[in-house]
């Protein structure tokens, strides 16, 4: 069977017409896709959306299809993602010397091409649609969340570690009173997160998570580690966790919440156009690998998962983004474009489809008084 043939064939097992008339299914601009996806898998399909040699309507609703009907499964393994097994397992992939890589890739560029489509807290992780449907809202009631679920008194010292553009640092400062030290690798990201945070008892540090304990022994309260530990990789998840651990003080009211995408199965490896378009080296973890990581350290006090509402973040970050490319466009050309399209709404279909979670995990280090009450 050609290669036509059998991505054919595949592609109808998950309802998906080559060149049919349905939002989800594809146009085909160039009959080379056939082969390239075949040999490439999906670092091929990815790189040739990018090229131009294929579209959709809704990719969103493509991904959720082939990813439920597990089609990457049905084309078996490829050398890229053989390769990038094989690294991971014997190499340290977010070792000190390579985490900057994906801050270069991904998180040192332009903040108006991320001011254009976050929030006004520009919060680059989940928000939580409950009850909501604008993107403002569900990022308010995303950080009131979390300022709830760490109890946050104006008394806290408050660590944010990766802290973005500080725009945790600034809701828990001005709706809360309590300080707070965010702490990042990304130069861009501290420049921005300090003049918007300007006038708070708010500090914007450039620090490796890995010397957090070195420079802050138990000073703190309560911290917080949202959307970052991604970037960890699973030979560094215990690392993370002692370093937390070590930076908390042992008042008993003491907390750590970790917010996270999660994994449904532990992994060593991402998918491989993500990896080396979007997240070099970064990985989800999985309940398995945060438990490990976390025993003899920490009590889990509470796990809430709504993995939905990524689904519904990536499809407002993807209209905002649409609707202000044309002021951040001479920044970038037409294959950044897609790239960018193509990695939102990938990601939307992966969360519609359940293979990716989004969980907020408290932890206390000596168990909560009384027992803690879960937030929703």
């Amino acid at each position: 069977m050609g290669a036509k043939e059998t991505i054919t064939q595949i592609a109808a097992t998950a309802g998906i017409t080559i060149n049919g008339d349905n939002p989800w299914d594809i146009k085909v601009h160039n009959e080379k896709l056939y082969r390239r996806v075949l040999s490439e898998g999906s670092l091929g399909l990815g790189e040739a959306y990018m090229d131009g040699w294929w579209d959709c309507e809704r990719l969103d609703q493509f991904f959720c299809r082939i990813i439920s009907e597990g089609m990457d499964r049905k084309m078996g393994f490829n050398f890229e993602l053989i390769k990038q097994l094989a690294k991971a397992k014997l190499l340290n992939m977010q070792s000190r010397s390579r985490a900057k890589t994906v801050i270069d890739r991904h998180y040192d560029l332009s903040p108006e091409l991320y001011m254009g489509f976050l929030g006004p807290y520009n919060q680059y992780t989940s928000l939580y649609f409950s009850e909501c449907e604008t993107l403002e809202l569900a990022e308010e009631k995303k950080l009131r969340l979390i300022c709830e679920k760490l109890n946050l008194q104006s008394q806290d010292r408050v660590l944010d570690i990766g802290c973005g553009w500080g725009g945790f640092a600034k809701f828990a400062a001005e709706r809360f009173g309590c300080s707070v030290v965010g702490v990042s690798i990304s130069e861009e990201q501290i420049r921005y997160a300090r003049e918007f945070c300007k006038g708070l008892p708010v500090e914007i540090i450039y620090l490796d998570y890995r010397d957090l304990s070195g420079k802050f022994p138990g000073y703190f309260d309560k911290v917080l580690v949202c959307g970052m530990i991604e970037h960890v990789g699973h030979k560094n998840h215990g690392r993370l966790m002692r370093e937390v651990s070590n930076c908390i003080n042992d008042e008993e009211w003491s907390l750590f919440l970790l917010d996270t995408i999660g994994a449904n199965k532990s992994k060593v490896t991402v998918d491989p156009w993500i990896n080396r378009y979007i997240f070099p080296g970064g990985i989800a973890p999985s309940i398995k690998q945060l438990g490990e990581a976390a025993e003899d350290l920490f009590i889990m006090e509470d796990l809430h998962s709504f993995g939905p509402s990524y689904d519904k973040t990536l499809m407002a970050w993807h209209d905002r983004f649409v609707s202000n490319w044309d002021n951040v466009k001479h920044m970038y050309g037409e294959r950044f474009y897609r790239m960018f399209e193509y990695y939102l709404l990938s990601c939307a279909g992966g969360f519609r489809a359940r293979i990716a979670q989004q969980w907020q995990i408290v932890f206390s280090k000596r168990g909560y008084p009384g027992g803690y009450e879960a937030v929703r």
